[in-house]
């Protein structure tokens, strides 16, 4: 670690990473120091880009490299191998979501993190956001009663007829792209994963699941319905029911100055007020703070294992048409 700065690296030249750059860079406790790729030329091509000192032409070559914290922002299939690999290096790792693709997977990240002492956290941008934040707050402080229901939306039309996200054999599929947002919302909301998922699919001609519907029920008589798709127009939206009270959020899960926190009590409404920040910086601080402060990263590990077991759930409820209760 350089003059206090933490050398981050990036395992993937992927689309993500230009979101994770700018905020690695506006910190004064980090630093981008390398980029790799399974090709030389590539990877060389996209240090030139974005400026990055060392270009390294093997993922393991990253690993060896003189780096503190490794981005992973491979194909949702090749999270949890790498982050195994990360840790063992002597590397800090975030991972983009989803987390991994098995219960046992995240059991394996886990073990690992836990036996090299390193820091390893899922990238959910939104969570560290001040307009998440405040909805918690909001529920916790009792703004709408008992909190009971949460309705949430996440969609986009992927174009591209070649993506990562269209394999099935890496984990593509609408429900591990953008499912998972609603999917940990709702955890995040209801502090914790529910007892019984039922969920249906419509498949893409590419063989994952082009969108997704589901039902969540959870301990103490609370439900969460939500939607999420690769084929339909841009839609993002979130709400929370309370016995006294509802909560809507416009821009749940990519929020900017746009977005609007809508508290709903008395039938009146109410715009709340909230603090502005530019999305990823605080999963970069949050990784900063859990490496320099000792600080437990803001999305825990078991937290991530409540979304892979959720996820888990509800496919298997779509492939046998029946509710599945998690153990």
């Amino acid at each position: 670690m350089a003059d206090n700065k933490l050398r981050w690296g990036l395992l993937s030249t992927a689309r993500i990473n230009r979101a994770l750059i700018p905020p690695i860079r506006a910190s004064a406790r980090g630093e981008l120091a390398a980029v790799a790729s399974r090709d030389l030329a590539k990877a060389e091509a996209y240090a030139n880009e974005w400026n990055i000192p060392k270009a390294y032409g093997s993922y393991e070559a990253l690993l060896a490299a003189n780096v503190d914290v490794i981005y992973i922002s491979l194909p949702n299939g090749l999270h949890a191998e790498w982050a195994v690999k990360c840790v063992e290096a002597g590397k800090h790792v975030l991972v983009e979501k989803p987390f991994a693709l098995t219960v046992a997977d995240v059991d394996k990240m886990a073990d690992a993190a836990r036996r090299t002492g390193k820091v390893m956290a899922e990238a959910f941008m939104y969570r560290h956001h001040p307009q998440t934040l405040k909805a918690k707050e909001l529920v916790e402080s009792g703004a709408i009663g008992e909190a009971l229901l949460v309705r949430a939306s996440f969609t986009f039309n992927l174009t591209r007829a070649v993506d990562v996200r269209l394999d099935p054999t890496l984990g593509g599929g609408s429900l591990w792209d953008v499912g998972c947002y609603p999917i940990s919302l709702v955890q995040y909301i209801f502090d914790g994963p529910p007892v019984e998922v039922v969920g249906w699919q419509k498949p893409d001609s590419t063989g994952v699941d082009g969108s997704f519907v589901g039902q969540l029920r959870y301990s103490g008589d609370k439900f969460a319905q939500f939607d999420c798709g690769l084929r339909v127009p841009f839609r993002a939206h979130a709400e929370i029911v309370g016995r006294e009270g509802a909560m809507t959020l416009t821009q749940p899960f990519k929020p900017d100055a746009t977005s609007k926190l809508i508290l709903r009590r008395n039938d009146a409404d109410e715009v709340v007020p909230v603090a502005e920040r530019q999305l990823y910086e605080g999963e970069v601080e949050d990784m900063h703070d859990a490496i320099l402060n000792d600080k437990p990263p803001r999305v825990s590990l078991a937290e991530s294992r409540g979304h892979i077991a959720a996820i888990v759930a509800l496919y298997e409820s779509a492939q046998t048409g029946k509710p599945v209760r998690l153990a």
